[in-house]
């Protein structure tokens, strides 16, 4: 977790985002990004002079000019920025606290900005997050993602997996695995990580019950 945000009430409550269908940050997660957009570029620029934060949000429809922004987002500090020889940015977003977009506003700026309403995710801040989970739950688990590992012939290091915390794991695995965006989003609306680890549970055992890789996508 970002440690200059202890409280709901150290957050910007005006903010620019990013809207980016299928990119998904998470608190505490690190997204990679490659902006290269001029708006983009611009909006990077004043984070960077400013609080260095971004919200990362999905979209929903609307026009593809101006889309319509989804009810939740996250709220990602820049740890980490370089520039391309060809002014390019490559920046890494480390997720602070979820949101709900609330009032868009109209500030004649290339790049979009609304109000965040962070109260409903003031957990997002705790440092002492856990999944709680028996050893049924986890078997479950470590199966469903076993088989669809196997199915995509991806693997992972089973060993460093084991001993990394269920907590991070689980962050990682919604963020980093090949989830359409509805089921992106369901990820980050899940109320708190135990909500999470179930949806990304089902999830995977959704996709290697269907053998034609036709399984209804989340709404």
């Amino acid at each position: 977790m970002v440690s200059a945000y202890r409280q709901i009430g150290d957050l910007p409550q005006l903010i620019p985002v990013f809207p980016l269908d299928g990119a998904l940050l998470l608190p505490g997660g690190e997204l990679p990004l490659q902006i290269f957009e001029p708006r983009y570029l611009n909006m990077v620029d004043d984070v960077m002079a400013g609080d260095r934060v971004i919200g990362m949000i999905q979209t929903r429809g609307g026009s593809r000019e101006r889309p319509r922004l989804a009810v939740v987002g996250c709220l990602g500090r820049i740890t980490s920025y370089a520039e391309t020889s060809d002014g390019r940015y490559l920046i890494t977003l480390t997720g602070v606290c979820r949101f709900e977009a609330g009032e868009e506003l109209d500030l004649r700026l290339p790049y979009r900005q609304l109000r965040a309403r962070y109260d409903r995710f003031e957990g997002d801040l705790a440092d002492d997050q856990e999944v709680e989970a028996d050893d049924e739950e986890r078997a479950r688990f470590g199966a469903a993602l076993k088989r669809y590992l196997n199915r995509r012939e991806l693997d992972i290091d089973w060993e460093t997996a084991q001993d990394a915390p269920l907590e991070s794991l689980v962050n990682s695995l919604c963020m980093g695995l090949a989830f359409a965006p509805a089921e992106k989003q369901a990820f980050l609306e899940a109320p708190d990580l135990a909500a999470r680890f179930e949806v990304l549970t089902t999830l995977l055992e959704i996709d290697v019950a269907d053998p034609d890789d036709e399984r209804p996508q989340l709404q």
